[in-house]
């Protein structure tokens, strides 16, 4: 998407839709997953919801008038910040803490780290990781959906049974608001594409980076994609902009890069939900490497991720042909060696 913590356009996708548009898109896109989460875990899910956007408004909001500044809620950036750290809470999270955590994505790593110190994080997935941190059993505390009665287990990436395809892929299963259902978020995720604020590189190869490493390690195919936040991470937050490269191949290497941590994560760390990790890890490499920078190659700067990618491209040529010519030249030596006999 475009970012929601600094917008900034990706060249090769041309729109002249303001900030404002951008994120309305993104909110409808959420939307669905939203209200089906609603349903699923009751009235308090949507408590949860309001509580975020709420923090992320009145916060920003508070914050210009201090700094006498023109107002920016109007963008929508802060609403849409808020709803999506709503969507990766549980229902069961206290209200006022799920406002907190709302002002803080916005007070503290939107504008103090990103506006102010250039340090751009994703709003979301920073305070998702620091909640999970420092209050584990509260980000855990999932109920069943419809009975609304508490259950231990997290996502069915802990559960010892496993739920039907069906349940997995819509959605009627444990977890945060609005990252059970796979099939809403990807209508969603649809729904961006054919609009062009976000490009499909990264959650296709994020996702496919993640299915190729379950089916090759002989794990369920089923729970590792639909049974987590994989698909909320990996459309909704990794192609935040600020946070990822500008270039195709770029985009390519950060979504391939993301599904390799989080499936590396999954398989052979307690960490059983690897995606959060994994997208704000990429996002302080890449802001670790724009930093020390953007190379410059005869006057003009270049993104180094998009070097990488083309020196990669560069050797697998160099090495086919290789390949390809001792081939031809194997084929040459028998076909003259008969022709000799």
């Amino acid at each position: 998407m475009d970012s929601i913590s600094n917008i900034d356009t990706a060249p090769e996708i041309k729109h002249n839709n303001t900030t404002m548009e951008r994120m309305l898109d993104f909110i409808i896109a959420l939307l669905p997953a939203c209200v089906f989460g609603c349903i699923l875990f009751g009235i308090r899910a949507a408590f949860v919801l309001l509580a975020t956007v709420a923090g992320a408004l009145i916060s920003e909001f508070l914050w210009n008038k201090i700094r006498k500044q023109s107002l920016t809620i109007g963008d929508l950036t802060a609403a849409a910040i808020g709803l999506l750290l709503g969507m990766n809470l549980p229902s069961t999270f206290p209200i006022w803490l799920a406002a907190i955590s709302g002002a803080f994505a916005i007070i503290v790593v939107k504008l103090l780290l990103g506006e102010i110190a250039g340090f751009a994080l994703n709003p979301v997935i920073t305070v998702r990781i620091l909640l999970a941190a420092i209050f584990p059993r509260l980000m855990n505390n999932f109920i069943e959906p419809v009975s609304y009665m508490p259950v231990s287990s997290a996502t069915p990436l802990v559960s010892e049974t496993t739920p039907i395809f069906k349940n997995l892929f819509f959605g009627l299963h444990s977890g945060c608001i609005g990252e059970t259902s796979s099939f809403l978020l990807l209508v969603g995720g649809l729904y961006l594409v054919l609009r062009r604020v976000i490009n499909p590189i990264i959650p296709l190869c994020f996702v496919g980076t993640v299915a190729l490493g379950t089916v090759i390690w002989g794990g369920n195919l089923e729970v590792s994609l639909f049974g987590g936040g994989l698909m909320l991470g990996a459309i909704f937050i990794a192609t935040d902009s600020s946070i990822s490269p500008k270039t195709k191949i770029g985009k390519l290497i950060f979504g391939v890069c993301c599904g390799i941590i989080t499936f590396a994560l999954r398989q052979f760390t307690p960490l059983p939900e690897g995606t959060a990790y994994a997208i704000l890890g990429m996002n302080i490499l890449y802001i670790v490497i724009s930093k020390l920078d953007l190379l410059k190659i005869k006057g003009k700067t270049v993104e180094i991720f998009s070097v990488i990618g083309k020196k990669i491209k560069e050797v697998f040529t160099a090495l086919t042909g290789f390949i390809n010519e001792k081939i031809i030249k194997k084929i040459k030596f028998k076909f003259g060696r008969k022709n000799g006999s």
